[in-house]
Order: C-alpha cells, then sequence, then structure tokens
C-alpha cells in the first residue's frame, strides 16, 4: 500500500492533508464535550448557578456537536475526491502496464486474475483509503487523546479500562491470526471462480456440444462451495468481535459507575464540592473511557 501512494498527485496529498486536519477537529470537538458535560453536571447539582450560566453551556455542547457534523460532512467530501482520483490513477496505470505484457506473462499470471486486479482490488484499495482518512486517522488520535486525558484522574479507573482494553485487542489479535491465511484463499478461490466461468462462456459452443453442462456445473459449486465456506466462516470471526465489542463497553461503564460510586461513598457527606466535584470526573471519565474503548475496537476491526 506504501508502494501506491507514491503515484498520489500533488492535488490528491493536498486534500489528504485537510481531510487529516478536518478530523483533528472532529476530535478535539468531540472530545470538548464530556469537559462541558461535567460542569453542566456541577452547575445543576450546585446551588446558585442562574439559568443564563447552564443555557450558555449547553449552547456550547451544542455548537460543538454542530462544528464536528460540518467537519465530518466536509471531511467525507475531500476523503472521496482522494479515494477516486486515486483510484482512477491506479486503474489507469495498470491497464497500461497489462496491456504491454508479453504471452509469457499473460499466462504466469492468468486473464482472470488480472481481470480482478483491475477491477475489484482497485476497488478494494478505494474503500480502505476512502475508511482510512477518516476512521483510521480518527481512531487511533482519538483513543490517544482520551487517554492522555482520563490518566492522571484515577489510578483505579484508569486500571480497569487499561485491563479492559487489553482484553479486547487481545480478542481481536487472535481472530486476526486466525482469519489472515483463509483471506489469501479467498483471493485464490476468486480467481479461480472468475476462471472457470470465463472458460464455460468462451466454450459454450464446445459445452453444449459434448453434453458437458453437469461438469462444468459441478467444477463451478466446488469451487463456489469452498468459498462460500470460507467466507461464512470469516463473516462468523467478525461478527463475534461485535458482542466482545459491546460487553467490554457495558462492562466497562459499569465497573467505572460502581467504582466511581465507592469513591465518591468514601468522601464525607459534608464535603459536597468534593463529592459532586468527583461525581463530575466519574462522569467525564466514563465517557472518555468509552471513546478510548469504541476507537481501539474500530483500529481493530
Amino acid at each position: 500500500m506504501i508502494k501506491l501512494l507514491k503515484h498520489m498527485k500533488k492535488k490528491e496529498w493536498i486534500m489528504a492533508g485537510i481531510c487529516m486536519a478536518l478530523v483533528l477537529g472532529q476530535v478535539y470537538f468531540e472530545l470538548t464535550m464530556p469537559d462541558y458535560m461535567s460542569d453542566l453536571t456541577v452547575m445543576v447539582q450546585t446551588p446558585g448557578f442562574a439559568q443564563s450560566e447552564i443555557w450558555g453551556v449547553g449552547l456550547r455542547m451544542l455548537g460543538c456537536a454542530l462544528a464536528t457534523m460540518a467537519l465530518t460532512i466536509i471531511g467525507g467530501w475531500f476523503s472521496a475526491q482522494v479515494a477516486a482520483g486515486f483510484s482512477y490513477s491506479i486503474r489507469s496505470e495498470l491497464f497500461e502496464k497489462i496491456s504491454n505484457f508479453s504471452k509469457e506473462e499473460m499466462d504466469r499470471f492468468s486473464v482472470p486474475s488480472l481481470v480482478i486486479r483491475t477491477t475489484n482490488d482497485i476497488r478494494q484499495v478505494q474503500m480502505l483509503l476512502a475508511m482510512g482518512l477518516q476512521i483510521l486517522v480518527k481512531a487511533p488520535v482519538m483513543a490517544i487523546w482520551a487517554v492522555i486525558k482520563i490518566v492522571g484522574k484515577s489510578w483505579e479507573l484508569s486500571l480497569v479500562t487499561a485491563i479492559c482494553v487489553i482484553v479486547l485487542i487481545s480478542a481481536m489479535l487472535t481472530v486476526l491470526f486466525i482469519l489472515l491465511p483463509r483471506f489469501k484463499r479467498v483471493q485464490k478461490l476468486t480467481d479461480d471462480i472468475n476462471r472457470i466461468a470465463r472458460e464455460n462462456l468462451n466454450g459454450i459452443g464446445v459445452v453444449h456440444a459434448f453434453n458437458a453442462e453437469r461438469f462444468q456445473e459441478k467444477k463451478f459449486k466446488d469451487v463456489n462451495d469452498s468459498l462460500t465456506k470460507i467466507q461464512l466462516f470469516n463473516q462468523h470471526a467478525f461478527a463475534f468481535l461485535s458482542p466482545v465489542m459491546a460487553l467490554a463497553m457495558s462492562g466497562l461503564s459499569l465497573a467505572i459507575f460502581w467504582l466511581g460510586a465507592n469513591l465518591i461513598e468514601n468522601i464525607a457527606m459534608l464535603d459536597v464540592a468534593g463529592r459532586l466535584g468527583l461525581f463530575g470526573d466519574v462522569v467525564v471519565f466514563g465517557t472518555y473511557a468509552t471513546y478510548v474503548v469504541q476507537h481501539c475496537g474500530i483500529n481493530g476491526e
């Protein structure tokens, strides 16, 4: 993929840089909202705050949400432009390269494989680049930034978050280790299906002449069944990650608020300001910790 990026034009690099800057803006506004939420929680529970002050914090939260939405839309437009332009260039160069192949090179790579390389594979690269400029850039930045914000607030809550992240990443790495060899097998079987389909279409007259329809059907069915079984296994393995992710996020939220309640309980009842301050910190910590787990999960997927 790094070698392919060398084919990006200057205009596409500029748009990619703008897209990354917009993603950083999204992260900033998203991580600012929990701080406002903490302030709002303290204001509501503490007597003496004017309603106008509460409205002011609420409007700032609304402004952050609108700014995030605007940056997401603009960033999506830029990422689509970059991905489409990049795939256009790669597809054109690859087609020209294949057109100059000799007969020996054609036989070595096979026509079905080359067809897939110039169509489906380019589309996959385009999707990866479009997602990469949005999700794959945003996820690690969001996770690291959120970790920086929560470190130092409470070592007990930080320890719970770290354990949850370790368990989640371990599950993802295990699934990835199992599936990587199968992805390579899927690529080969896709080439085989394309090859058999082309053979049947090109030689349809001969197939009918020798009454070989059942032979061709069985030939196609064997490869199709193998591909279906592998893809089902892959999708089932990916589906396993969804409940693991949901369990990790729900379990983490439960653990943070349970532990936070115990920490608040240890503060003297007369220290109202201290209890409210810690309650606000727990609420913010829970939000940031959820961001960490969620975007570690996105990164793993």
